[in-house]
């Protein structure tokens, strides 16, 4: 994998966690997230790029 992917990935992973991170609980709840979850969502999610 090449820097630039890399760079791209956890750049992914990072916006995920900090839009995720900022809704309430209710909202969270709402789409069947609970707060333990952000981080493997994130991270799924950066892997799937």
């Amino acid at each position: 994998m090449g820097i630039r992917t890399t760079i791209k990935k956890w750049a992914a992973y990072q916006q995920t966690v900090r839009e995720l991170t900022s809704l309430d609980n209710r909202q969270l709840t709402d789409l069947g997230i609970s707060r333990s979850d952000i981080q493997r969502i994130a991270r799924d999610h950066a892997r799937s790029l």
